[in-house]
């Protein structure tokens, strides 16, 4: 299990004004804080008159920090300075992200191995492990089976009577301390049962900071990992809410979250994925898709499924984005209408007018 919370990506505008610097082109760069209402659709922040959406679904009027959106020119030389290499990409380093981080752990050994680029503050097992009570929701478990759950099971219970005698040590009476084993012989070595009888699979939170460079060294070496905290997953089960990140399956790792950041194709690579869109068993239409295994055991769909969403709209919506199609609002008539290069129905021509 790991779990990602209060992600923050900052140093937009000096990275990219640093970027320039070699060659003195500050006036070709197009990036500012704004919105973008739909993918290329760029508006500075008021422009829009606090009626959309920012990327991080948010509209501006509601008081949420403004996004950086990178222009044609700035986004054009990341990339190539990025297909260089880290010698020619310097502005990664300079792209600052902040994210919490909840995993067990045998995941927490790992990632320690990335000491340059990283700072990292823990909720600390040494001062706090007696805090609350153990219970099964403390320890990564997904893949368990019966008879390890009623292990681990054992394990918490053990955890828990240790705890307890721990905190009622310095109220106990010396003829209740001497009922106990006798290798107890003071209040630390209680806590020492905790500590040293903990699994590796107990969760830890940390505050982590790092930078786009040290994401682009991890990507390519963790992406294909056996565990699945680290490794990569099909990209359509990652819901983004706000500055969070929300999964749809318990199966999921560092490598998908990466891949949620702005503009991830800076630290993954632009890889991209040719779509077909058939309607009535012709092709309508053709969508590049950002990863290269989106979609990669279903190729059609029918275009009544994007003209009619389902429930679960925050799925159909990541769908939309990732294909270059979007929905918007009739503000008449409250009906919602695709736009995309899809052929549109005589309705939704209609409703297309009252567009904003």
């Amino acid at each position: 299990m790991i779990k990602f919370e209060n992600t923050r990506v900052v140093g937009w505008d000096s990275a990219i004004r640093g970027m320039r610097n070699p060659k003195n082109s500050w006036d070709k760069s197009d990036s500012e804080e704004g919105c973008e209402e739909v993918p290329g659709s760029h508006k500075t922040c008021g422009e829009c008159n606090y009626s959309i959406k920012c990327r991080n679904g948010y509209a501006c009027s509601e008081g949420e920090e403004q996004l950086y959106v990178i222009g044609p020119n700035d986004i054009d030389l990341m990339k190539r300075l990025a297909a260089g290499g880290p010698v020619h990409a310097k502005y990664r380093r300079m792209i600052v992200v902040y994210v919490d981080i909840t995993a067990p752990l045998y995941w927490w050994k790992e990632f320690d191995t990335y000491k340059v680029g990283t700072v990292a503050n823990s909720c600390s097992t040494m001062h706090k492990i007696a805090a609350k009570e153990f219970e099964r929701g403390d320890f990564s478990h997904e893949h368990l089976i019966t008879p390890s759950r009623l292990d681990l099971d054992g394990v918490i219970e053990a955890l828990n009577e240790y705890r307890d005698w721990y905190l009622r040590y310095d109220s106990m009476s010396d003829k209740d301390k001497a009922a106990f084993i006798k290798e107890i012989t003071c209040k630390k070595d209680l806590w020492w049962q905790m500590i040293q009888l903990l699994p590796s699979s107990y969760n830890q939170k940390r505050t982590i900071m790092l930078n786009y460079e040290v994401l682009a060294g991890i990507y390519p070496m963790r992406k294909n990992h056996k565990l699945d905290e680290w490794s990569e997953h099909e990209p359509d089960l990652v819901i983004r809410q706000g500055d969070d990140v929300h999964y749809m399956y318990p199966y999921h790792g560092f490598c998908d979250w990466i891949k949620t950041l702005p503009y991830s194709e800076l630290i993954t690579g632009d890889t991209t994925k040719t779509v077909e869109l058939f309607a009535d068993g012709k092709k309508v239409a053709e969508f590049n898709t950002p990863n290269e295994s989106l979609y990669s055991n279903q190729q059609q769909f029918n275009i009544e499924e994007l003209r009619n969403p389902p429930v679960e709209e925050e799925t159909i919506e990541e769908l939309l984005t990732r294909t270059n199609a979007y929905w918007s609002t009739n503000v008449v008539t409250g009906e919602r209408c695709v736009h995309s290069d899809i052929p549109l129905t005589d309705d939704e021509k209609e409703c297309e007018k009252h567009d904003v």
